[in-house]
C-alpha cells in the first residue's frame, strides 16, 4: 500500500519517471537535510557509477589553448549601388550560394530617394570572399567596419557547467531510487526539476555560441548612384524637379477647382447680384 501511495504521488504530482532497480532499502531519514537537499554522506551511496562524469572547470581551462578559439564575426557596410532592387536580389543570391542564409531585408522610397538595407548570415570561413564581393558589387563603398569577439572562455565554461549539471541530476536520481518517504521523494523532484531547467538554459547558451560562431553576421545599408554632370549640374535632377514642380501645380489648380465648385451657391449669387445691378445702371444710362 505504501509503494502504491508513492507510485500514483509521483504520477499524478510531477509526471516524471524514475526506474527502480532492486528493492528499496529501510530509510532512516537520512536522505535530505532540514533544508529538504540531500546531505553530504547520501551523495556518498550509490554516486559512484556518476562521479566521474562532474569535471572542474580548471579540467577544461587547461586544454583551452590547444582547442580551436570561437570567434564571433559581424561586418557593416554601407554601399553606393545603381540599382538597390537589383543589388538586394543579387546579395540574397550570393549569400545562398555561400551556404547562408538572409536574416532581413527592407527597401523604402522609389528613384532617387530609394533606400535599402539587408542582413545575412554566410559560413565563417566565406566571410572575407563575402565582404569583398559586396566591394566588387558597389560602385562606391562609403563605409566599412568589421569586428570580433572571442567567446572561447565562455563557451567552456558553460560546457563544464553543463556536465556537472548533468553528474548532479544522476546524483539526484541515484537518491530518488533510495528514497521511499513521500516527502522525500517530493524533494528530490524539486531539486531534479531545478537542476534540469539550469541544464536547459546551458545548453540553450551552447547552441547560440555554436551557431554564432560558425556564421558571420553581415549587415549592408545601399543608397542609389546619383547622375551628377560637369561641376554638380545634374539635368536629371533639374528635369525631375520640374516634373516635381509640374504635378505639384496641377495639384494645387484641382484643389483650387474643387472648392469653386464646392461653394458655387454663394459666389454664383454675390456674382449674379453683381451682374444684375450692373446691367440696370446700363440701362437707366
Amino acid at each position: 500500500m505504501k509503494k502504491l501511495i508513492i507510485g500514483l504521488v509521483l504520477v499524478a504530482l510531477l509526471l516524471v519517471p524514475a526506474a527502480c532497480a532492486g528493492e528499496a532499502p529501510e530509510n532512516d531519514g537520512s536522505f535530505l537535510d532540514s533544508d529538504g537537499a540531500p546531505p553530504p554522506e547520501a551523495w556518498s551511496e550509490g554516486s559512484s557509477a556518476v562521479e566521474d562524469r562532474a569535471y572542474d572547470n580548471d579540467d577544461y581551462y587547461s586544454t583551452a589553448d590547444s582547442d580551436e578559439r570561437m570567434i564571433v564575426r559581424n561586418g557593416e557596410m554601407e554601399l553606393v549601388v545603381e540599382d538597390i532592387t537589383q543589388a538586394v536580389e543579387d546579395i540574397t543570391q550570393m549569400s545562398l550560394a555561400f551556404g547562408g542564409y538572409v536574416v532581413s531585408s527592407y527597401i523604402r522610397g522609389e528613384e532617387e530617394e530609394m533606400r535599402g538595407w539587408i542582413t545575412f548570415r554566410v559560413p565563417d570561413e566565406k566571410f572575407e570572399t563575402a565582404l569583398e564581393q559586396l566591394r566588387d558589387m558597389a560602385v562606391r563603398v562609403e563605409s566599412e567596419q568589421t569586428y570580433s569577439q572571442d567567446v572561447t572562455e565562455e563557451y567552456i565554461d558553460l560546457q563544464a557547467r553543463l556536465a556537472n549539471a548533468e553528474a548532479t541530476e544522476q546524483q539526484y536520481l541515484a537518491l530518488l531510487d533510495k528514497a521511499e518517504e513521500i516527502e522525500d521523494i517530493l524533494n528530490i523532484y524539486e531539486y531534479l526539476s531545478r537542476i534540469r531547467s539550469e541544464i536547459e538554459q546551458l545548453k540553450g547558451r551552447i547552441q547560440y555560441l555554436e551557431q554564432t560562431t560558425s556564421t558571420s553576421l553581415i549587415s549592408v545599408s545601399l543608397e542609389p548612384e546619383e547622375a551628377v554632370v560637369g561641376d554638380g549640374w545634374s539635368a536629371l535632377e533639374v528635369l525631375k524637379a520640374a516634373a516635381r514642380g509640374l504635378v505639384t501645380a496641377g495639384k494645387v489648380l484641382g484643389t483650387i477647382a474643387i472648392w469653386l465648385l464646392i461653394f458655387i451657391p454663394i459666389w454664383g449669387t454675390i456674382l449674379g447680384i453683381l451682374l444684375w445691378r450692373r446691367h440696370k445702371r446700363k440701362a437707366r444710362k
